[in-house]
């Protein structure tokens, strides 16, 4: 019996379940049961419905919709993505940006927009947050040759003096991490907190070799170790060699796989120092090497533990006429969905202890 057959039949007999004496009504309820093989109980409760359908969802009506959630999604995908609580304090700072862009909102809609809770934003949301995908992907693939020659660290505290770098990958892949795009290297100096960015093509092996020399050019200690994830991109014999065959070489360790905690320093600098900087989007140009690079690099008025100290002068850098971005050596914002962030397309972040 097919779904469309049982339905005919449920009517029907519900019909006769609803003008039948109680004695008549066992013998309806034991045919039906015995028909679609139900308990007795949820037979019962088919049998009283007036009608077959979806069940009413309980609770009050929802008070917000479609006009809210298309206003969240514009502001949401121009502040980075954040989670629901950051985003509720950041929705009344991003609206009149919103407005200045797109034209004033109703008071009814400012009002919603302005008490909505963070947990109906995670429920509001949903939809947005499944459409666009997750945020940011990790690329890290396993190098498995050098595991038995590389040992295993899991904390520095043996470390006190400068010289000892942990390092990373962001893949600036945007949801797919397909194809050829940027990768940004992190360098972060354990002791002292001294952190340098490169943009690397596809992660290879002469392209991060580069980076890394190039940062220990302009490094004011000497590199005396390097500690890192087990990303191919640093568990190779080229790069061990690099380590290696110099006059005073460099001690080389890596952390446990799957154990982020172990290189706790450069991971955190991925998001203060990449993508605040550069956010989640799909960097693909080979154009942006070189202005991403000079916008990563150590700006001017600011210590190796990342304090400013003088007032640091802002030099906007144009990446390339195709993309809606400017960088600045004290800060960058990026402009996503026709909305600049607040205070204009350039806007000093300076993080104080």
């Amino acid at each position: 019996m097919d779904a469309r057959a049982r339905r005919e039949y449920l009517e029907k007999i519900r019909a006769r379940y609803a003008v039948a004496a109680r004695k008549y009504k066992q013998q309806i309820l034991d045919e039906f049961c015995h028909v679609y093989g139900y308990h007795r109980k949820h037979a019962i409760r088919l049998l009283r419905k007036g009608r077959l359908g979806r069940r009413k969802r309980p609770g009050r009506p929802s008070r917000y919709g479609s006009g809210e959630r298309n206003i969240l999604e514009i502001i949401w995908l121009a502040s980075n993505r954040p989670c629901s609580r950051r985003f509720k304090a950041m929705v009344p700072v991003w609206l009149p940006h919103y407005e200045r862009e797109y034209g004033a909102v109703t008071v009814e809609l400012r009002n919603n927009l302005l008490r909505i809770s963070a947990r109906t934003l995670d429920r509001l949301m949903t939809p947005v947050r499944r459409r666009h995908g997750i945020r940011g992907r990790c690329g890290t693939r396993p190098g498995s040759l050098l595991k038995n020659q590389i040992p295993i660290k899991t904390e520095h505290a043996d470390v006190n003096e400068s010289g000892v770098l942990e390092a990373d990958t962001v893949a600036h892949c945007g949801n797919s991490l397909d194809g050829n795009f940027i990768w940004s290297l992190t360098l972060t100096d354990i002791y002292s907190g001294w952190t340098e960015n490169r943009a690397v093509w596809n992660k290879g092996y002469d392209g991060v070799r580069s980076a890394i020399a190039n940062v220990e050019e302009r490094l004011p200690f000497r590199l005396s170790g390097f500690h890192s994830d087990n990303g191919g991109e640093f568990l190779n014999h080229h790069l061990i060699r690099f380590f290696q065959e110099r006059q005073l070489p460099i001690d080389y360790s890596r952390g446990r796989p799957y154990h982020k905690n172990d290189t706790a320093h450069v991971e955190q600098k991925n998001y203060t120092h990449v993508r605040l900087l550069l956010g989640y989007d799909r960097l693909d140009h080979p154009g942006l090497l070189q202005p991403i690079s000079t916008s990563q690099s150590p700006r001017e008025g600011v210590d190796p533990s990342g304090t400013p100290d003088t007032p640091a002068k802002l030099k906007s850098i144009n990446i390339c006429a195709t993309t809606n971005c400017q960088f600045s050596a004290a800060s960058a914002v990026a402009v996503r969905g026709g909305i600049s962030a607040p205070g204009g397309r350039t806007h000093r972040r300076n993080r104080q202890k």
